[in-house]
């Protein structure tokens, strides 16, 4: 028998991978849980709605819990499951022990109140992909169609995270690579980057940067930083809005105010000095739609990163622990 080539072998796993990627996605569609549970997009919006009214905040809780969720190993809430005497959990990993407690809060009020309604139906990923979009539309961010059906993933532990989220003060080519090898382009990476519209950072994230010289920063704005986490070393909870021109708004205003200095994490910065991304910050800053257009694709796809169907995943009773 002939020996196969190693190209058309490559080939032939590559076709494989697609054809087993499209059966993910195929499995997933807008209209789930239309007859299991018909209530079930209703229920979540209001759930979100009462939230963000009572802490404006939540929105950017919930981008950010999405976000720390999905990147890593894939939308599957491994980021919900809490720490036991025998596992760390990935929300207790170093990277996630500052994510907003509103995001957390948010999810669990939406997975009761389906329970209630549905039992043992709607899975704790699902829930958390729509009320990012939901969310996202709540302070002015664009819509877009949340496909559904994805399950819950079985395992969390903080060991399986190393070295996979972007950190503010990780090197621009280091971010690329991470976000390149989980298939988005620099331009989708940029576009993501723009949830940084809304919330807010501590001061621990970006102190040390505002307080050596040449950094980036404008020389007001640096000082204005400095003063605002002052008191950072006895009360690490400080925080500054990651924009500060239109803080509670989904809008264009982020890429805005990098050209001029006004950027607050390290990696804000180096969009602009990198020649990779700065044409796109341009792009950004100059065409708001083109920014809600991207911005919308680059999380649906997202959404889509690493989902778990059928047998793979469970639905959870409770969205902080394993069945």
């Amino acid at each position: 028998m002939a020996e196969q080539s190693p190209l058309k072998s490559l080939s032939s796993l590559f076709l494989l991978f697609t054809l087993l990627t499209s059966t993910v996605d195929s499995r997933l569609t807008t209209d789930f849980y239309s007859k299991s549970c018909p209530r079930f997009l209703d229920i979540v919006r209001d759930t979100i709605s009462d939230k963000q009214i009572t802490h404006p905040t939540t929105a950017a809780a919930v981008i950010r819990l999405f976000f720390h969720d999905c990147f890593p190993n894939g939308c599957d809430a491994s980021i919900l499951i809490s720490s036991t005497a025998f596992n760390v959990a990935e929300r207790d990993s170093s990277i996630n022990l500052s994510l907003p407690g509103d995001g957390f809060d948010v999810i669990v009020r939406a997975k009761t109140a389906l329970e209630l309604a549905c039992p043992q139906t709607v899975s704790c990923s699902d829930i958390i992909s729509v009320a990012t979009r939901d969310l996202l539309v709540t302070v002015g961010g664009p819509y877009y169609p949340v496909y559904l059906g994805r399950r819950d993933s079985r395992i969390s532990k903080s060991s399986l995270l190393a070295d996979l989220l972007p950190l503010p003060s990780s090197p621009m080519s280091k971010t690329i690579h991470q976000f390149e090898s989980r298939g988005f382009t620099v331009q989708e990476m940029v576009a993501l980057s723009g949830a940084h519209s809304i919330g807010f950072s501590h001061c621990k994230e970006f102190v040390g940067r505002v307080a050596r010289n040449s950094t980036g920063y404008n020389p007001r704005f640096a000082q204005a930083l400095k003063k605002a986490c002052s008191s950072y070393p006895k009360d690490p909870t400080i925080s500054v809005f990651n924009d500060i021109m239109t803080p509670n708004k989904f809008d264009n205003m982020y890429y805005q105010n990098i050209p001029k200095g006004l950027g607050l994490l390290e990696s804000d910065h180096g969009l602009y000095s990198d020649p990779r991304t700065r044409p796109f910050v341009d792009l950004y800053a100059g065409d708001q739609d083109q920014f809600f257009k991207d911005f919308a694709k680059a999380m649906q796809k997202l959404s889509h990163y690493g989902v778990k169907t059928g047998r793979r995943g469970e639905i959870r009773r409770r969205c902080d622990a394993i069945n």
